[in-house]
């Protein structure tokens, strides 16, 4: 199927007539909408954007997008098409609906808007996608500091054309075994702290092609197999000897699929780069899980506010308005805990109260934001100071910094002590005075990703014996790893290391 493309353009609507009158939607339409929105996120709001690519694509594409984890470029495993089936089968049948849009963190940035889509909820996509999205991809540290916008395109073509070629080399069923075991990983196959500085993603496939020359003509005695037992060592030999393996091994690692993919004695160079390939696409996808409530809460205060500002300049109707506000309340509903569709915070809700609530403390602050936040209270810039904080927080400081006792009251947040030491839950802390601190710590807390993961690294490969890996896991609040999880997971780093792990528990 083609894929309508469309390539903005800047030029204002004259006259402030509106931009459009009905649902229906073409591209000159489209161009005046993204326009009118450029000029209000530039001149008004300060943003900051990479050139925006906009593709007006149908269901069946928008569930293939889904399926490839909503990258235009992917390449080809089973699971992908497993959820392709799945969608579509939910999506027929009426069970489940279609996002308006998917925006793609590239240079340029990609957005994907489905053609079914009215012109009022097309201006709303774009505006929260192209601009909000986009803003937020271009300008937050970590995004900034962990993935190569202009370069992710061109890396995944590679992957696409590479696992192809393996899977015509080696076989269909050779190439999923290895992407199984390296996606069962991939939650373990990132880099948390920054090291030196990566190269960018467009240079992978030119080192790759050094690195094989390399490989052919190095020759590593550290993986050698020599028939018979290793010989015995003295005990100050064997302790000297595990220090200087770790050393030249750089233990501990905590990016379980980086050391695989240098280290293991089984897998081939195509495995290997097969695992490059996934822990990148890992690393890529990373600062979004850090960022989810801010880069959503950030594209729908920007959404919501070019909106409003193109009705109060005449450019859109009443009912346009009305249309996209509905949406828009669908969007930031926040359903109570008790309520049985409750699954937790909306990002969307509370992401949005949090940004408006700056502004609020920006333009109207109360005695209780001046003592709370007296760096912004009362700041005639509120836009400058979101975009501070759109470019210098991840979830967990955001919500550490800027939850404030409004919103804690008006969301009626409290903070509950589940210890298995203890037999009842019990509420630690309420939205009072005394309670503030305690719930935005508690909540900030749970969006902190790296700390709600297990903290699992390579401490020791015995490279002379048997070859074991060891791994140690750091347990946090004395929780330990769930034997069902933790065998499964053991069974994928068995096979691509080709011997015995075992894993060491550790107090955290």
């Amino acid at each position: 199927m083609s894929t309508a493309s469309l390539e903005a353009t800047h030029s204002l609507h004259p006259g402030g007539k509106l931009l459009f009158d009905g649902p229906e939607w073409d591209f000159p339409t489209v161009r005046r909408v993204y326009d009118a929105i450029d000029a209000i996120a530039r001149e008004e709001l300060g943003l900051d954007i990479f050139p925006n690519q906009i593709e007006i694509i149908s269901a069946e594409q928008m569930l293939d997008a889904y399926s490839s984890v909503g990258m235009p470029l992917m390449y080809a495993h089973w699971s992908y098409g497993k959820r392709f089936a799945r969608d579509e089968a939910l999506y027929r049948k009426g069970y489940t609906a279609l996002a308006y849009e998917i925006v793609i963190n590239s240079n340029p940035c990609i957005s994907y808007c489905m053609e079914e889509n009215t012109m009022a909820m097309q201006t709303l996509v774009i505006a929260h996608a192209a601009f909000g999205h986009n803003h937020f991809f271009k300008n937050n540290y970590l995004f900034q500091q962990w993935t190569d916008a202009t370069g992710i395109l061109d890396y995944l073509d590679f992957a696409k054309r590479y696992v192809a070629v393996c899977e015509e080399r080696y076989g269909v069923e050779a190439v999923e075994r290895t992407l199984d075991a390296a996606h069962a990983l991939m939650g373990q196959g990132v880099f948390r702290y920054p090291r030196a500085r990566r190269l960018s993603l467009a240079e992978y496939e030119r080192q790759r092609r050094e690195r094989l020359t390399r490989e052919e003509q190095d020759y590593r005695d550290l993986w050698r197999t020599v028939p018979g037992a290793a010989p015995a060592r003295e005990p100050e030999a064997n302790e000297e000897d595990a220090r200087e393996r770790k050393q030249s091994l750089r233990l501990p690692e905590e990016n379980l699929l980086y050391f695989l993919e240098k280290n293991s004695p089984k897998l081939r160079t195509w495995q290997r780069e097969l695992l490059r390939i996934v822990r990148n696409v890992a690393q890529y996808f990373y600062p979004q899980r850090q960022t989810k409530l801010m880069n959503e809460g950030c594209a729908t205060f920007v959404h919501y506010t070019i909106v409003n500002r193109l009705y109060d300049k005449g450019l859109i109707s009443e009912g346009a308005l009305l249309e996209i506000l509905h949406s828009h309340a669908n969007v930031v509903a926040q359903f109570d805990y008790n309520d049985q569709r409750f699954s937790g915070f909306n990002p969307y809700a509370l992401g949005f109260a949090m940004m408006q609530d700056i502004r609020r403390i920006c333009e109207a602050p109360t005695d209780e934001d001046r003592v709370w936040f007296p760096d912004i209270a009362g700041r005639s810039d509120w836009a400058a100071v979101l975009r501070d904080v759109w470019a210098n927080y991840r979830d967990e400081s955001f919500i550490r910094q800027f939850l404030s006792p409004r919103l804690i009251r008006q969301f009626r947040l409290f903070a509950l002590a589940d210890k298995a030491s203890e037999p009842k839950v019990r509420v630690e802390a309420i939205h009072d005075a005394e309670g503030y601190r305690h719930v935005r710590s508690k909540l900030a807390d749970s969006y902190d990703v790296p700390a709600n993961e297990p903290d699992i690294q390579v401490v020791d490969a015995d490279v002379l014996g048997d070859r074991p890996l060891v791994l140690r896991h750091a347990r946090r609040n004395g929780v330990g790893l769930a034997d069902i999880g933790k065998d499964a997971t053991l069974r994928h780093i068995r096979w691509l290391w080709g011997y015995d792990v075992r894993v060491e528990e550790a107090s955290g």
